[in-house]
Parts: structure tokens; C-alpha cells; sequence
């Protein structure tokens, strides 16, 4: 039977009840997945990343398959394939002569002008459902931004708060407060009791996919082995499931922690199945909900678990498509120093970058604190170029979309925007990174020096951060006191940490540091 309806579906909409499959007989449709050269190579993703993509694509079209739904699978390895998501709708229209294509929205601007394209070049209506898998619209966001000076994800938070009932008692959050982050701050100690995620051994379908990736991208960054993601819903939802049982109750007090050693601590490392379409947020905030209200976890460890994924995922999205394609190319600092080579080698002194640098390399994941307050952190008091280390993080990470990361990297990490999405810097010396981790115990540079030989280089840096864009920042309300701290420093201090600065950037530039 010739199918009247077309329904590409992407890499990131792994996800039974899609908007486009809704309303839809599958007895007159025919689902179209893609594996396609210029999605692995835009950015050098990091080959489990490419992996973990292809192994829950091929699961998918099973899971269709199952469902009753007729797919056209197009494998990267296919001779014909065109190598664009574009040029393979063009085969499939050609193969199959639909009425019609109706698909979802994608998560990535540059995909959603191509599909705009769609409709002319093939000659058949070609209709973009709004993907609801999101619980605040971009109606709905650019309305609550409008007529805002600023733009503050905790008020967003709490109207998505109210509008979910997550953790409310009637009009009022749980607990009589919206943010419990206070309490979300102590250093992990090695004497813990540490869960580790949910493991899935690889099946045919991911060896297969395992073995595709290692021929095609064998110079790629980041190990392919041992592969441990889950790749199927089901598996996902345990992953899930085994979070909330063995590290949930822990992930509030040691979320901003860093111990070498303990890759994951109390981090769930669900993000790549939500962002991917394997596990729906809201019924993932409800099962953690479910588990404070059943006692099983403190209210911090909810809170601040539901806060980053109706809270934060939701409010990113939202100034990513509120502000794009001109966000990209935002450099609030005028940063352009290139990005060192050791992001790539992790060949540097420095433990905190080194150890998330490898741990990168092997897992295709780090969590928060170590993207924002070791490499994000180094790369903003260095003056790194924001394109180049968003580029990098929407390559080497296995959650990462340029829908989330983007704005993470360039307004929250880079400041970048200048303000728009946070309300300062996240810059920071030595003394956190040695507060939250054990990387400075034994590193090469000393952290209780500050201006020495062997100073740690976030000590001199961060004064020099400061310096090079006092023009911009000093009228920023939050970094008054450390303008001030500068201020009332002897001139041989001030004089002492220039020099530092100086020295730290040539060793970067030498690419001795």
C-alpha cells in the first residue's frame, strides 16, 4: 500500500506518542529514520555519543515496528545515503510518492530552516508539529519573557512550579521555600557509600553499531568502550528507577562535589535519555516527587533534582529559541583566545582539568560542576572564544543538543550573552575547586599559593578575568565586592598577580601549563 503520510522521525524524538505519529493510521503512513554523515560530523562528537544515537535509533525502529508502524531505516553505512537529513527525505519522497510529510519540531535551529525548505523543494504540504514533549512552549516562554529587564530561571522555575504542582502544597511550594540549592553544597568525602548508574551489557544491534563507529571515526575523540548506555526505553525507565533508589537520597547535599575516582557520585546520568526521547520529564520529576513524598528522599535531593529539569532544561530552551540564530555568535567579553589543546589530550598539570578532561574522554559525560567550575571556569578566566568551547562541549558530551548546551555554554558558563540568562559570571580561584574536590591535594600547582611560580593558574587568572573586563563588569551588582577586595589590595599584591597572569597565559600559549 502506497503510504499517504511521511513521518521522518530524528535521533532526539526516540519517543512512542511523538506529536507527528499522533492522529496518524500507520496502515497509511510510513516512518522514515536516518543515519546521516552530516549529523556525526558537523562537530567531532564523541564516538559514544555517535554510538549511543545510532544503537537507540535502530531500537527504536523496532519499537515502531512493534507498535505497528511501517519503517524506512536508513543505515550510515548505506550506499546511497545521502549524508543530510534533507537529501534523504528526497529519497524517501522519490521511493514511497507520499501525499504528505507531517513531522516534529526538531530541537536544533539550523535542522528547523532546513525543514522549512522542505515543502517547496518536494511539492507536497509539509506540516511541523510543535514538540510537546517540552512542558513550557515557545509561546508560552517568549509571552513570560516579554516586557522582562532581566530574564532569572528561579521566577521561570517557580511559575513552572504552579503550573505542574510538582512539590506544592495548594499555592505554596513544599516545605514553605521554592529553592533549597543552600543546602545542595558540601564536599564529598572518599569514605562514602557511592551508587553507580545502571549498566546495560551492548546487545547485537549495539556490538553492530559499536563495530560501525570504531571503522568509520577511528581517529575520533572519546572511547568507545566499555559502552554501558541504555539504548531501549525500557532500559532507560530501570536506569531510572535504580537512580532513585540508590543515589537520589544523596544527590541533593553532593550535587556540587567532585572526588577523583567517582565519575558519577549521586548523579543520575539520565540526561542523554531525556534529551534523546527516552524517558518523558515530567513522569521522571513525578517518580522523584514520588519518592520525597514516600520518604525515601530528602526534600533537597527533589527539589534540586526537579528544579534542574523543569527549572533549568526548560528555561535554556526557551532563550534558545527566544534568541536564535543571532545567539550563537554572542561574545559579551570579546574573548578570542583559541582553545587549548589539552581539552582534547588532557595533557596539563592542572588535576581539575586533566581528570574531567579524561573523564570525558572515557565516559562521554561530567557532570555540572566539573563542566561549569573546571573546564567552563578555565576556558572563561582564560578568555577562550565562546564558539569554541560551546563547540566542544556540544561535541565531546552525550546529552549535549544545541538546544541545551548553547545557551548553558555561552550564557551560564561564558557569559557570553552579557547577562541575559545569568546574573553573573561563574568565575571562581582555586579556593573552590579545592573547597568542592580532592583534585588539589596532590596537583602540580599549589592552591594556597596565589602569585608564585607554583601558583594554581585559577588564582592569578581570576583577578585578571576581573581586570580585562572591568569596562563591563564593574557596575554588576554581584561582583561589587570583589572589585572591591581588588581595590584594597597593596600595590605589590596587585603587582605580584599581574605578573602571575602574565606568566600563566604564556605557559598556556606555549602550551606548557
Amino acid at each position: 500500500m502506497t503510504p499517504t503520510v511521511l513521518i521522518p522521525v530524528l535521533g532526539d524524538q526516540l519517543t512512542l506518542t511523538l506529536p507527528s505519529l499522533r492522529a496518524v493510521d500507520p496502515a497509511s503512513a510510513r516512518v522514515l529514520m536516518m543515519e546521516v554523515g552530516e549529523e556525526a560530523d558537523y562537530v567531532a562528537h564523541h564516538r559514544k555519543k555517535i554510538a549511543f544515537l545510532f544503537s537507540a535509533m535502530r531500537h527504536h525502529a523496532r519499537a515502531l515496528e512493534s507498535a505497528g508502524w511501517t519503517v524506512d531505516y536508513v543505515r550510515l553505512e548505506d550506499p546511497d545515503n545521502s549524508g543530510t537529513f534533507t537529501g534523504e527525505l528526497k529519497r524517501a519522497v522519490d521511493r514511497h510518492s507520499p501525499d504528505r510529510v507531517r513531522v516534529t519540531e526538531p530541537g536544533e535551529w539550523r535542522v528547523l530552516e532546513a525543514m522549512k525548505t522542505w515543502q517547496e523543494q518536494f511539492g507536497i504540504p509539509v506540516e511541523i508539529c510543535p514538540d510537546d514533549r517540552f512542558l513550557c512552549s515557545h509561546e508560552a516562554f517568549a509571552q513570560w519573557a516579554q516586557g522582562r529587564k532581566q530574564l532569572r530561571m528561579e521566577y521561570f522555575y517557580r511559575d513552572m512550579r504552579r503550573k505542574t504542582g510538582l512539590l506544592m502544597d495548594g499555592d505554596e511550594p513544599v516545605g514553605g521555600q521554592w529553592n533549597f540549592d543552600a543546602d545542595n553544597r558540601k564536599p564529598a568525602k572518599g569514605d562514602l557509600f557511592m551508587p553507580s548508574p545502571r549498566q546495560v551489557e551492548p546487545d547485537e544491534t549495539t556490538r553492530a553499531v559499536l563495530d560501525l563507529v570504531a571503522a568509520r571515526f577511528p581517529d575520533r575523540f572519546g572511547d568507545l568502550e566499555p559502552f554501558r548506555f541504555a539504548v531501549t526505553q525500557k532500559d532507560a525507565k530501570a536506569a531510572r528507577t535504580h537512580f532513585i533508589k540508590t543515589a537520589l537520597p544523596g544527590f541533593g547535599d553532593y550535587q556540587d562535589a567532585m572526588l577523583r575516582g567517582e565519575r558519577f557520585l549521586y548523579h543520575s546520568v539520565l540526561a542523554l535519555y531525556l534529551n534523546a526521547g527516552l524517558l518523558d520529564p515530567l513522569e521522571t520529576c513525578r517518580a522523584v516527587e514520588s519518592a520525597y513524598r514516600d520518604g525515601h528522599a530528602p526534600l533537597n535531593a527533589a527539589e534540586g533534582f526537579i528544579r534542574q529539569i523543569i527549572g533549568w532544561r526548560e528555561y535554556v530552551r526557551g532563550i534558545y529559541w527566544l534568541k536564535m540564530p543571532d545567539y550563537a555568535q554572542e561574545n559579551f567579553l570579546s574573548a578570542e583566545r583559541d582553545l587549548p589543546e589539552f581539552y582534547w589530550s588532557a595533557n596539563t598539570k592542572m588535576a581539575c582539568v586533566r581528570d574531567a578532561v579524561e573523564q570525558t574522554r572515557a565516559e562521554a559525560y561530567a557532570h555540572h560542576i566539573q563542566r561549569l567550575m573546571v573546564t567552563g571556569n578555565f576556558a572563561l578566566l582564560s578568555g577562550v572564544e565562546p564558539k569554541q568551547i560551546h563547540e566542544w562541549y556540544l561535541a565531546v558530551y552525550a546529552d549535549a543538543y544545541e538546544w541545551v548546551e548553547l545557551p548553558n555554554t555561552l550564557g551560564m558558563s561564558q557569559f557570553a550573552d552579557g547577562g541575559l540568562l545569568g546574573s553573573k559570571p561563574y568565575a571562581a580561584s582555586g579556593n573552590y575547586i579545592n573547597k568542592m574536590s580532592d583534585y588539589c591535594s596532590d596537583c602540580h600547582y599549589d592552591v594556597t599559593d596565589k602569585t608564585g611560580e607554583n601558583a594554581c593558574p585559577f588564582n592569578p587568572l581570576y583577578w585578571d578575568f576581573l581586570l580585562r573586563n572591568r569596562d563591563v563588569l564593574a557596575k554588576n551588582p554581584r561582583l561589587a565586592q570583589p572589585y572591591r577586595t581588588w581595590e584594597r589590595m597593596k600595590p605589590a599584591t596587585r603587582a605580584a598577580y599581574r605578573t602571575a597572569a602574565r606568566r600563566t597565559l604564556d605557559r598556556l600559549d606555549r602550551g606548557a601549563l
